[in-house]
C-alpha cells in the first residue's frame, strides 16, 4: 500500500467515526466516549500525514508510534461502546476489523525501520 492509498484510507477511518459518533443516543456517557473517540480516531490520520514529513527516520519512527497509540486508543474506545451496550459488536465489526488494519500495518512499518536503521 502506498502512501496515498494509507492517507486514504486513514482519513475514512476518522470519515467513517465522525459519522458513528454523530448517530450515538445523546447521553452523557456516550457523549464522553464519543468525544474520546472523536479525538483518537481522527488523530490517526492526521499524525499519519505529519510522519509522511518526518525529516529523519527517528522522527519517522516516533511519528508512526504516535499513529499506533491512537489507532489503538480508537480500538478501545470501540470495545467500551460495546461492552457498555451503547451500540452492538454486529454495528462495530467492520470499522474495527479497519481500525486493526490500520494499526497492524502501522506495527508492520514502525518494525521494519527500526530493523531498516539499526545502529
Amino acid at each position: 500500500m502506498n502512501e496515498h492509498e494509507f492517507k486514504t484510507r486513514t482519513k475514512q477511518l476518522a470519515l467513517r467515526v465522525i459519522r458513528l459518533v454523530e448517530a450515538l443516543p445523546h447521553k452523557r456517557t456516550a457523549d464522553v466516549i464519543g468525544k474520546q473517540l472523536l479525538r483518537s480516531s481522527t488523530s490517526v490520520g492526521a499524525n499519519y500525514r505529519a510522519a509522511c514529513r518526518a525529516k529523519s527516520a527517528a522522527d519517522l519512527i516516533a511519528k508512526l508510534s504516535i499513529v499506533e497509540e491512537e489507532a489503538d486508543e480508537t480500538l478501545y474506545w470501540l470495545e467500551i461502546l460495546i461492552e457498555s451496550g451503547l451500540i452492538t459488536a454486529e454495528k462495530l465489526t467492520n470499522l474495527m476489523q479497519e481500525t486493526t488494519e490500520i494499526l497492524s500495518m502501522t506495527v508492520a512499518s514502525i518494525k521494519t525501520l527500526r530493523e531498516r536503521y539499526k545502529s
